[in-house]
């Protein structure tokens, strides 16, 4: 059963947002504590139209933020989507299972709404987490991300 109806129109037609625009307009929320300075990302995870975690970009807790220090990957001229390790930041799709787990939230089933398409390193631990769906409103150019949710069988589903 899908957890998230796939249409964009409340079905009640009662001006309501649907399930999907409400859980992304929450991501962009999320998104705005983000510390990051090159991308602010916002991910939440559902299961069942209810909030389990949400999770945003920036310093593992109580390790200065880029905000503070400055951005790393800019200092060492890294391009966008190479050389992740090269990042103090955590991404909003790590930090939202690893607060899941912190939290003893079982995720597996889950539906993800990020507000960012998911990186390859980031596929890798929504793979494994069991997270069965992932909507995104942005692009992010990994085609082994891609490949990965394919190979996985788990659904990739941009919003506007």
């Amino acid at each position: 059963m899908d957890p998230v109806p796939p249409d964009s129109v409340n079905a009640v037609g009662d001006g309501r947002p649907s399930w999907n625009e409400y859980f992304m307009a929450i991501t962009d929320l999320v998104a705005s504590r983000a510390t990051c300075l090159r991308r602010k990302v916002g991910a939440v995870l559902v299961k069942d139209k209810r909030i389990l975690c949400s999770g945003y970009n920036g310093a593992p807790s109580q390790i200065p933020h880029c905000i503070q220090t400055g951005c790393l990957r800019e200092q060492l001229k890294v391009p966008s989507g190479e050389k992740h390790e090269l990042c103090r930041g955590v991404h909003a799709e790590q930090n939202v299972i690893i607060q899941a787990a912190y939290h003893g939230i079982a995720v597996a089933g889950a539906t993800l709404y990020c507000t960012t398409q998911p990186c390859s390193i980031c596929a890798k631990m929504i793979i494994n987490a069991g997270i069965k769906k992932v909507y995104f409103k942005e692009g992010y150019d990994d085609p082994l991300s891609l490949e990965m949710f394919a190979q996985a069988g788990v659904e990739l589903i941009q919003l506007d």
